[in-house]
Parts: C-alpha cells; structure tokens; sequence
C-alpha cells in the first residue's frame, strides 16, 4: 500500500499524480502502460476535485494506493465532508459549453467501479478501482 498526504494546491494535485505512476512503476506496472496513463488521469482528476472542491485551508488531502492481484485500487480523501460529489447513479450530463464538470465523467468512463464514502472524523474519500490485465 502507498499513503502520501499532500497539501491542497494544484502543486500538490501534481505531485500526487506524478508520485502514483512513480508507485506503480515501482509495483511492476511501467510507465507508458494502460494501468499507468488510466492511473495517471484518475489521480489527475481526483486529486484537482480534492484540491477545488474539498479543500479547508490549512488541511491536506491524501492519496492512498492499494495494489492486489485483479485490481487496483484509488482512494483520494479531503477535510470537506460535507462537499460530497454525487453518487455514480446521480451524475448529471455537463452543458456542452461549460468549462467545469466533466471530471466525474471521465473517473466513470475508466474506472471500473467508484464510490464515495464518509471519512471519519472529518471528511469524505473517493475511491476508483480498476480492473487490472491478467
């Protein structure tokens, strides 16, 4: 498992995103690879939503990795529970000319499973899995 808290900027979205595929290389899953670019984009949005819409100043957000044989496992958590994005099920479609929005849209597309969930005592964590090739 990989742990790293980050501060809530977008430098910190970076690094996250950086230090997940940095992660993954080091599990065997190079750089370059589906896992990797699909890692790469979740922990990208994750992370800026984290950073946008979660963010208590003076408060980190987190990035947690789990690794198993079938699955990876994404799990970005921020202080700001009471900012829940919408469930799977209750996403809505963006305009077409917003700015803003489609984030979620893209977690859903790649991910094979995602939900969100309370943090105690504070907070809320979004998790994504992917499914991993055999």
């Amino acid at each position: 498992m990989f742990t790293q808290r980050f501060s809530s900027t977008p430098r910190g979205a970076r690094l996250a995103r950086y230090l997940a595929v940095h992660q993954l290389h080091a599990w065997g899953l190079p750089y370059g690879t589906e896992p990797s670019d699909t890692t790469a984009l979740l922990v990208a949005e994750l992370a800026a939503n984290a950073v946008t819409h979660g963010r208590v100043p003076g408060r980190d957000f987190e990035l947690a990795l789990t690794l198993h044989p079938d699955t990876l496992r994404i799990e970005v958590s921020d202080a700001r529970g009471e900012r829940r994005p919408p469930e799977p099920a209750g996403l809505r479609t963006p305009r077409p000319l917003a700015d803003t929005g489609r984030g979620l849209f893209l977690v859903q597309a790649v991910a094979a499973r995602w939900e969100v969930r309370d943090r105690l005592p504070i907070g809320k964590t979004v998790i994504a899995e992917l499914d991993l090739p055999h």
